[in-house]
């Protein structure tokens, strides 16, 4: 009698030595997600260092939201009826000129603010059009044994962007200006060609929907068909609307704790680290028959993380907790570490309900 396959520990990586076109995809996507990672820690700090208002930080995502909100299932749309390669080829020529626009701005002294909102809408929606176009075509690039494979790398490039990104662009403009950044960016963004040029044509397959009002309609009438899932997403818009402490962390790292955009970084890769070891041991997770009721857990447990990164902001202000540095040599490390656990339990509790 046969024994039983040991199940594997580590990721597979045979999906990179066995398709080579797989390779090339991966890797230029996480060269050009790090490079997505500079710009939106720059774009921050940029527009916070112009206005000194969170508020004005807070605008870059509501200016895109509906672009983005739109660019999901018309993306889609579009990758079902149209060339991928070729769409691919196009979102990253739009992202890399959105980039170089916001090169451009960061050269000038004192940029108006609104070509700003302009330039980072565009990539944000470019970057959805890529990423849609790209997942649709690890099915018809590789064998059917590999695909689940390629989806647990794809996982694992997604939390190096996410947690290396943040890092490394805070040590760069901290150590230069926001130009660097985003020239290194523009860098990175034409790497992510490599691996678009090298793929085949996909065409399109032979019952695909046109786009149009019939196949928006059709995405959109998924989520009746499925209401556990539109409740999913309507408590994870709710909780991440009114709970998201991304926009205030330029004004902490200025005027609360300290340390500038090293602690911006820091801040932003704890919470993706936090998903990420989440991720590395999700194995009891996905065996969770209550979906729904660990759904409502993870947001309450996520809220109280909020609350302790909310309160450690509070006895900053107050002076309770000690005075900010302007260095990061001379910032408050109590307040830091407080904060930087309570953005790694955020990254958790959200990695969990995902």
């Amino acid at each position: 009698m046969s024994q039983p396959a040991k199940k594997r520990l580590l990721v597979d990586l045979s999906p990179l030595r066995e398709a080579p076109v797989f390779a090339r995809l991966w890797w230029g996507s996480l060269l050009n997600g790090l490079g997505s990672q500079f710009t939106l820690v720059a774009v921050a700090l940029l527009i916070y260092d112009l206005t000194h208002d969170t508020g004005a930080v807070a605008s870059v995502g509501a200016i895109a939201l509906v672009p983005m909100v739109l660019s999901g299932p018309i993306g889609g749309m579009v990758a079902d009826a149209f060339e991928r390669r070729l769409i691919m080829i196009c979102a990253a020529t739009v992202m890399f000129l959105a980039t170089a626009g916001l090169l451009v701005l960061s050269m000038i002294d004192q940029p108006p603010v609104w070509p700003i909102y302009i330039c980072t809408t565009v990539t944000a929606v470019s970057a959805t059009v890529l990423g849609s176009s790209k997942n649709a075509s690890i099915p018809r690039i590789l064998s059917k044994e590999l695909i689940t494979k390629a989806s647990a790398l794809n996982g694992i490039s997604m939390g190096i962007q996410v947690m290396a990104g943040p890092a490394l662009a805070a040590l760069l403009i901290a150590g230069s200006n926001f130009t660097f950044a985003f020239a290194a960016d523009l860098l990175l963004t034409a790497t992510g060609f490599m691996g678009i040029i090298g793929l085949p044509k996909i065409h399109v397959a032979a019952d695909a929907l046109k786009p149009g009002w019939k196949s928006f309609k059709e995405s959109i009438l998924f989520l009746k068909e499925y209401p556990e899932i539109g409740a999913g997403f309507l408590v994870d818009i709710i909780a991440m609307t009114l709970g998201r402490p991304y926009v205030l962390l330029p004004a902490a790292s200025a005027l609360i704790i300290g340390g500038g955009p090293i602690t911006v970084g820091i801040l932003t890769a704890a919470a993706a680290a936090g998903s990420f070891t989440i991720s590395a041991f999700s194995g009891r997770i996905t065996g969770i028959q209550r979906q729904g009721l660990a759904i409502a857990n993870s947001v309450k447990i996520y809220g109280l993380f909020i609350l302790v990164l909310g309160v450690v902001l509070l006895l900053m202000s107050t002076g309770w907790f000690g005075n900010p540095g302007n260095t990061f040599e001379t910032a408050n490390f109590a307040a830091l570490v407080i904060a930087a656990f309570a953005m790694f339990g955020t990254g958790a509790a959200d990695e969990v309900s995902v």
